[in-house]
């Protein structure tokens, strides 16, 4: 169940900062998370994403957050509380300050990472439940980012000038390792949402890590195709089984 709600904030970057034209500082994502149980796609959790201002002594930084919570009917089977943030800058999402802190099922974990975009570093604090806090610094890629800012730095992709086929590749720092990712855009697809009927850009996305997705034509994500470039939708197929991921609401979006 653990990579079922990893792969849910699981997307991606590109190789470069670009620029901040669809995400504001007061918008709110709702959706609810499904997974095949004996042959039935059944919901799980809510799934809900967030940006704020955040203001500190010298800057004015974006918080994005994903959280994730179990359906109370479901928390005496798999329970889960789930928080992600991500402190950016709100001109082009680069990271500064990125904590995760779960608890699922029983299992709990805290993770911060501190980014030193200046010496490409990171300064990771890591503790778990029954033992004592661990720091190390690591080395990462110029363009490495954390799981949260790599999914809403997936909305800034400049869609409209790729190619049907066109791919891209990121690297995101997740239990303190790097591992690569590819998106192949496939053009506009429309499909029906709790939105109303929506123009998407269709994607699929790979990983390195065959334990978190499964197959090269497995795992979609469908954003809207306009300025606010939302994810709508998503299928995704891990070890355990298969899963999709739906917008429930919207509020407060950029465009």
């Amino acid at each position: 169940m653990r990579k079922v709600f990893l792969l849910i904030v699981f997307v991606l970057c590109v190789k470069n900062h670009a620029q901040n034209n669809a995400i504001g500082n007061s918008e709110k994502l709702v959706f609810s998370a499904s997974y095949n149980m004996s042959g039935v796609l059944t919901d799980l959790a809510e799934v809900t994403m967030a940006t704020s201002n955040v203001k500190t002594s010298s800057a004015t930084l974006l918080q994005l957050k994903i959280t994730a919570a179990t359906y109370s009917k479901w928390d005496n089977f798999f329970k889960i509380r789930d928080l992600y943030e991500s402190y950016v800058n709100p001109n082009n999402l680069a990271p500064y300050l990125y904590k995760r802190d779960i608890n699922e099922g029983g299992y709990t974990k805290t993770m911060k990472y501190t980014f030193n975009p200046k010496t490409n570093s990171v300064k990771s604090v890591h503790t778990r439940r029954g033992s004592n806090e661990e720091n190390k610094n690591l080395t990462i890629q110029p363009n490495t980012k954390d799981i949260v800012s790599t999914l809403y730095n997936l909305r800034l992709i400049d869609y409209k000038s790729m190619a049907v086929g066109s791919k891209k590749t990121f690297t995101i720092l997740f239990d303190r390792k790097e591992f690569k990712g590819q998106l192949t855009y496939l053009g506009k697809e429309t499909i029906t949402t709790a939105l109303g009927k929506k123009e998407c850009y269709k994607l699929a996305i790979g990983s390195s890590q065959t334990n978190v997705l499964q197959g090269t034509n497995s795992n979609f994500l469908w954003l809207t195709a306009d300025g606010n470039k939302i994810p709508v939708y998503a299928k995704f197929k891990i070890p355990v089984g298969t899963g999709e991921l739906k917008i429930k609401s919207v509020s407060s979006l950029k465009n």
